[in-house]
């Protein structure tokens, strides 16, 4: 934060430091939350369930399904495991590279783009009933990626911001 936003705050109400406080714990959960997330995550791509469990979410994506003309069900969740966590290791570098980090939430959101594009091409994800959509299973499971999507722009917005500084 700069010097000059820092002087500011310290004249400012209790109001304003309490919302500059709130708003930096919350950029800070919101990175190292992600950051958890996708590690957690692209580690699972490494066995052999979750390569079974991502298939149908992957073979039904016009922007993915082609992957499984060049590669195994298993080398896919390999390679999407081995990326979320390069992009999970890129976001956590944000103490040391604004620029890492904001590269890094860039493809988070790119992951979450892709995921959440699942709830329109995955069959049963999304059903309407009473002409109101109505989540599946897989849908109720995918629908957490629309804040983590956000969480990713927060962060590359963040990043890039103090890049400007």
């Amino acid at each position: 934060m700069s010097a000059i936003a820092n002087q500011a705050l310290l004249g400012s109400s209790p109001s304003a430091r309490a919302q500059f406080r709130l708003g930096a714990v919350g950029i800070t959960i919101s990175r190292y939350g992600l950051v958890l997330v996708l590690l957690l995550i692209g580690l699972l791509k490494f066995t052999a369930a979750e390569a079974a469990g991502i298939q149908p979410l992957i073979a039904h994506s016009p922007l993915m399904s082609w992957m499984y003309t060049v590669l195994s069900v298993r080398a896919v969740s390999d390679s999407i495991g081995s990326i979320e966590i390069a992009v999970a290791l890129l976001v956590a570098l944000r103490p040391f590279s604004a620029v890492a980090s904001f590269v890094g939430s860039l493809g988070c959101t790119v992951t979450f783009l892709l995921t959440t594009s699942f709830l329109l091409s995955t069959p049963g994800a999304v059903q309407w009933s009473y002409g109101l959509p109505i989540l599946g299973d897989v849908g109720q499971f995918l629908i957490k990626d629309v804040v983590l999507l956000g969480a990713s722009l927060w962060t590359a917005s963040e990043a890039l911001g103090s890049l400007r500084s």
